[in-house]
């Protein structure tokens, strides 16, 4: 959030004159401002690395993918969604080797999901939600599915190690781990709760349940601060994303009120800034420690309907969204138009519609460098890679 200075009490004169200088140097900052944002369009090459689809079922839409999840040392990206299997890639696999990751601009790998995954788990019911649980060695994956069951998978054993069926079979939307140890967890859903619960007890015995609508609006989206601080971030059909403490979960602390929509997705940007996605087609940047303003808005995709997934990149300010013109977009966090945009190719077979591009993933690890993993309705998942151009060092 830009700080202003108070001016001071002066005569009318001094004040006259300041505005005129203010003007002038508006003026001058706007053309700056134009120059420095067309500098920032310009700061990052984005490359098709990899396309992997299914061979047997090309123009299906029985296979959307609702969500993808880098694990912490992005050697690893799971994904999940309608097709009721959890698949594990190695993204060594995913991408060519280095050398030629980085060098070639031009080729793009074709893949098949049977080929590409390293192993799948079959689940029960389709999967909203996927999150690799903190300190168990990239072993244990949590999954938030359709039928109101959060659970946890033993990835080496491929089977599942925890059950937790506390939203009365309403769909749970989000799940999310802190980042601190002894780990909790925290699942939104359907029946218009936040619940965090802990995963070292049997059935995950309830810490706390928190109802940020008295209107019990469903819950979209949950994350924990994975700086380690002690907010968690909710989104709510409600229109308001809200920020709680967990050490005292009575009434939220923050809240964020201006999207026109559902709130989908919260995601924090850094310890401080948050950045939300909403049914009505925008992100918004926040700070929390000054919610009634919003830092900007970032507008060019298209959300009214679905979940089109958000993702972050910390290390470079980016912000990756899917949008329901079968499109990925990025932006820049400092400007409110996209930076940069790539079309899926059209769903095809008789009475499809175009499809949608239904989540996105950033890598976290590297600064110059980015994986960004894009998954669309029709079960394809694209891989872009990334550097930013020389002229920018």
């Amino acid at each position: 959030m830009k700080s202003f200075s108070t001016k001071s009490l002066l005569d009318q004169t001094q004040q006259t004159k300041r505005k005129q200088k203010h003007s002038i140097a508006e003026d001058e900052g706007e053309e700056e401002e134009e120059d420095n944002e067309e500098k920032a369009r310009c700061e990052w090459d984005f490359n098709l690395s990899t396309i992997v689809s299914s061979s047997t079922s090309i123009g299906a839409v029985s296979d959307t993918l609702g969500a993808i999840e880098f694990d912490p040392s992005d050697t690893l990206v799971a994904t999940g969604g309608i097709a009721r299997k959890i698949r594990v890639y190695s993204l060594s696999t995913l991408l060519p080797d280095e050398e030629e990751r980085v060098d070639n601009v031009t080729s793009t790998t074709l893949l098949d999901h049977a080929s590409a995954c390293d192993y799948y788990v079959c689940t029960p019911a389709k999967l909203s939600s996927l999150r690799w649980k903190p300190g168990s060695g990239n072993r244990v994956l949590g999954s938030g599915d359709y039928d109101g069951v959060v659970m946890e998978y033993d990835l080496e054993r491929k089977i599942p190690i925890f059950e937790r069926d506390e939203h009365g079979g309403r769909r749970v939307w989000s799940v999310d781990y802190s980042h601190w140890d002894p780990v909790i967890g925290a699942s939104g859903s359907d029946d218009g709760t936040m619940q965090i619960w802990d995963p070292r007890c049997e059935g995950g015995k309830c810490v706390a349940t928190v109802q940020p609508s008295v209107s019990r609006s469903p819950v979209c989206c949950v994350e924990f601060n994975p700086f380690g601080g002690p907010l968690i971030a909710v989104g709510c059909a409600d229109r308001r994303a809200y920020g709680y403490d967990v050490r005292n979960l009575g009434d939220p602390v923050v809240v964020f009120d201006g999207h026109g929509k559902t709130v989908t997705y919260v995601r924090f940007l850094d310890d401080r800034m948050i950045v939300s996605a909403g049914a009505d087609g925008c992100l918004k940047l926040w700070n929390v420690d000054d919610s009634t303003r919003v830092i900007r808005t970032y507008k060019g995709h298209v959300n009214s309907r679905s979940f089109v997934g958000l993702s972050v990149w910390r290390n470079g300010g980016l912000l990756g969204c899917g949008s329901e013109n079968n499109r990925v977009f990025v932006y820049d966090k400092r400007w409110g138009e996209p930076i940069w945009v790539h079309g899926f190719e059209p769903v095809a077979g008789p009475g499809c519609d175009h499809g949608f591009v239904s989540s996105v993933c950033w890598g976290q690890v590297g600064e110059d460098q980015f994986t960004l993993l894009a998954g669309g309705s029709d079960g394809v998942l694209q891989v872009f890679v990334g550097k930013r151009k020389l002229s920018s060092y």
